[in-house]
């Protein structure tokens, strides 16, 4: 009985797994040791990046995990559509 019951869970759990998603910022900032080596990768424009480094010092790369797709803000998300029930 345990074993179905583990079966079923694990059935359940990888069914609700959504596709991967790779990064949709291309570039990054890294910062110096000066703050720890940091990595910032939220910058859609190379000009973005620089003006992330500007004053603090780094430089920019491209993310290895760019995917190429757009960034979608919420705003530009198409509305939910809601359903109403009967009681």
């Amino acid at each position: 009985m345990r074993a179905l019951t583990a079966i079923a869970l694990a059935m359940v759990a990888s069914s609700s797994i959504g596709d991967a998603r790779a990064d949709p910022y291309r570039w990054c900032a890294v910062f110096g040791s000066q703050h720890g080596g940091a990595t910032s990768c939220y910058s859609v424009t190379l000009e973005q990046c620089r003006a992330t480094i500007s004053g603090l010092g780094g430089f920019c790369t491209e993310n290895n995990f760019y995917d190429g797709k757009p960034v979608v803000t919420p705003e530009e998300r198409a509305p939910v559509q809601r359903v109403k029930r009967a009681r």
